[in-house]
């Protein structure tokens, strides 16, 4: 058999054993959330502090569109969420350490976080109306937001 003649076989015939990399260990999240359905995030909510149960931002919370998880309402996938047993306000709902998980829709998220940049954009330019109204002349106020480190620097 001459070299013209040698069958060639493709690269991925010769496979190599594929080598999975293990992942290195990192100690848990105690926050770690199931995927939310589609259309829905989750979010920790706080429904109790130093022992005392937060009914203001609980009822907050829930006027503002989320709902809480239900720990039946997930498939574990491998994972155990914390739930909330026999005593408890939320029995039934997954939480941990005074948090309990809710979902809310994103637009509902979207249209919230909007809501919030613009009280942000407001204030911050009343701010900045205020600092130019009392700007002098001889020393005009630049306003750049941006900020600058230099370490040590010397004489010159």
């Amino acid at each position: 058999m001459t070299e013209d003649n040698k069958i060639r076989s493709s690269r991925s015939s010769e496979e190599r054993k594929s080598v999975d990399r293990l992942k290195p260990w990192a100690p848990p999240s105690s926050l770690d959330a199931p995927k939310p359905p589609a259309g829905f995030i989750h979010r920790w909510l706080r429904a109790e502090s130093m022992g005392f149960e937060d009914t203001a931002n609980m009822s907050k919370k829930l006027r503002e569109g989320y709902e809480l998880v239900r720990g039946d309402e997930i498939a574990s996938g491998g994972h155990h969420y914390p739930i909330y047993t026999e005593g408890s306000k939320f029995k039934g709902y997954i939480g941990v350490g005074g948090l309990v998980l809710a979902r809310i829709p994103i637009e509902i998220a979207r249209s919230r976080a909007e809501y919030f940049r613009n009280i942000t954009q407001d204030q911050m330019t009343a701010v900045d109306n205020d600092l130019m109204r009392e700007q002098n002349p001889a020393m005009p106020i630049n306003i750049t937001r941006q900020s600058k480190v230099s370490f040590g620097g010397g004489r010159k």
